[in-house]
């Protein structure tokens, strides 16, 4: 099972390596005010993954936070039902 492990995350590595590779020309992102960005397509497209991913985690913080705050209280529920019981 281990084995099969390395072998796909090799698999994946070198897959996105190789399109790494192949996207290596230059593109041009416009901004506002007629300002411009030049980068190969990978870093681009590394750049933006890399902050719809951020984007994510930041969206799932609050339920995180909301989530751990419940846990806490029905734990202190627990312990304050227990100490009555005994």
């Amino acid at each position: 099972m281990r084995s099969l492990l390395w072998a796909s995350r090799i698999f994946i590595f070198v897959f996105l390596l190789a399109f790494a590779l192949k996207n290596m020309e230059p593109v041009s992102i416009f901004f506002f005010l007629d300002t411009a960005w030049q980068a190969p397509l990978i870093i681009v497209v590394l750049v933006f993954f890399a902050v719809g991913a951020a984007l994510g985690v930041l969206s799932l913080l609050g339920t995180v936070f909301g989530l751990r705050r419940e846990v806490s209280r029905l734990k202190r529920e627990a312990k304050n039902s227990v100490r009555s019981q005994e």
